[in-house]
């Protein structure tokens, strides 16, 4: 796993054994980051990384210089190492905070510019997320909610959703506030 552009270019993150999640690949975040460069301005946003597992999402947003970024992970071991390696590295805009996103999401009440979502694709309830993000409000006017999902879901059809890209095993679906549609 590496960090893929900003302050931290090239940086290997060296995960430890026991670290259980599935992070994003490192061809999907390049292409994923690619989309994002055409269509946001890292340095003006704050960011929420819901089921951040390995923190490979959120290193590259800091990394990018966003304002914040604010790093979700429910487990002890992944949220320790999240935590100590963005102290490693020096992220100052980066901050981890062990909770269960759903329950983050619930009494959240501050908006995001740069929503991301990876939670586990055998997590029945996942989809949930995005009409919790969007009822609540938590995006703002020109907010983007990426959700990353398994080949077996399918957005396309939703009101909100305005994009969808498939890398491999990985997929995105983007939504917006205002509904879009994919089609």
């Amino acid at each position: 796993m590496r960090i893929i552009s900003g302050t931290h270019r090239g940086r290997i993150i060296a995960t430890p054994a026991n670290l259980r999640a599935r992070p994003t690949t490192d061809f999907a975040k390049e292409n994923l980051f690619n989309i994002l460069n055409n269509i946001v301005d890292f340095e003006e946003l704050d960011a929420l990384d819901l089921f951040s597992g390995t923190g490979s999402i959120s290193f590259e947003l800091a990394s990018r210089g966003v304002k914040s970024v604010v790093s979700i992970e429910i487990n002890n071991v992944h949220h320790k190492f999240i935590k100590d390696t963005a102290t490693k590295f020096g992220f100052n805009n980066l901050f981890a905070v062990k909770a269960n996103a759903f329950l983050y999401l619930k009494s959240c009440s501050k908006q995001f510019d740069l929503i991301f979502s990876d939670a586990p694709y055998d997590l029945e309830q996942s989809n949930e997320v995005i009409d919790m993000v969007l009822s609540k409000g938590l995006l703002t006017d020109d907010g983007i909610l990426i959700f990353e999902h398994s080949k077996t879901l399918n957005f396309e059809s939703h009101a909100n959703c305005f994009d969808t890209r498939h890398y491999g095993s990985v997929n995105f679906s983007f939504f917006r506030k205002e509904e879009n549609n994919c089609k």
